[in-house]
């Protein structure tokens, strides 16, 4: 699909970058993300992915907007309150970039719907703050063969990573099952804006990087960063030939249980 007049002038600074070009902004034009979260790490990745020129976006999520999400979840304000989150972002987004192609999906994700959601989409991000949920996306991911851009962020630090399923390592290599008990949550031990805020630009970056096929995407490859020290480590990673579900053996099908 080619550029429209309004789009040359609008992606222009986005053709001077070397290896983009307009031939880069027309693979932005006609790629097809969903964004499973419309939260702290979803605001940033939706605004900026909207704002790139990203074609078709989907937007997932079953929340409603919170006084207490307007501290870090940058798409949303006080005028969105008890509003469906991805609804909420619909209408900023469409008021961003009105050219885009924009779905919403205000159900949350299961083992029944989360395939199907994933259907027409070529890479999936994952922006959710719950163990169980970055698990499933993870796991329907690898069953789907979809791309999938991940991150996680909590108090002053995150972490990011891009899979490519049955070649890069999952994100079940790393950490194997959904933790059973309490786990630390932003309720819990807090969280600052701007550190979701980073991980989810950083998400959206990885999108933009492996669309265009610019530089290199974190296969194999988790970034870390302490945003009080701004340490920011790049760690080497390898896919576990024996990994539950991306492994030689791995699932064949999304167990209930498993993600409760």
């Amino acid at each position: 699909m080619d550029l429209i007049k309004e789009e040359l002038e609008r992606y222009h600074r986005n053709f001077l970058l070397s290896g983009i070009g307009i031939e880069g902004q027309k693979k932005l034009k006609n790629a097809r993300v969903l964004v499973i979260g419309a939260g702290g790490l979803g605001s940033s990745v939706l605004y900026y992915l909207a704002a790139a020129g990203v074609g078709s976006l989907g937007i997932c999520d079953g929340d409603e907007v919170d006084l207490s999400n307007l501290q870090r979840q940058v798409l949303h304000n006080v005028q969105d309150l008890g509003k469906n989150k991805a609804d909420s972002a619909f209408q900023k987004l469409a008021a961003l970039n009105p050219n885009l192609n924009l779905r919403v999906f205000k159900e949350r994700l299961n083992t029944e719907n989360i395939q199907a959601a994933l259907q027409d989409y070529d890479l999936v991000v994952e922006a959710t703050d719950s163990f169980n949920s970055k698990f499933l996306v993870n796991d329907a991911c690898v069953l789907s063969n979809k791309i999938l851009i991940r991150a996680s962020a909590l108090a002053f630090s995150g972490q990011v990573m891009s899979i490519k399923p049955k070649v890069s390592a999952c994100y079940t290599c790393l950490f194997d099952a959904p933790p059973k008990g309490e786990m630390p949550t932003s309720t819990s031990v807090g969280i600052l804006g701007a550190t979701a805020g980073l991980f989810g630009v950083l998400e959206a970056a990885e999108v933009i990087k492996i669309i265009t096929e610019v530089g290199e995407p974190l296969f194999d490859k988790l970034l870390t960063c302490d945003i009080r020290s701004m340490d920011f480590r790049k760690i080497s990673i390898k896919r576990n030939p024996n990994c539950r579900v991306c492994g030689e053996n791995g699932i064949r099908k999304l167990e209930r249980a498993l993600y409760k």
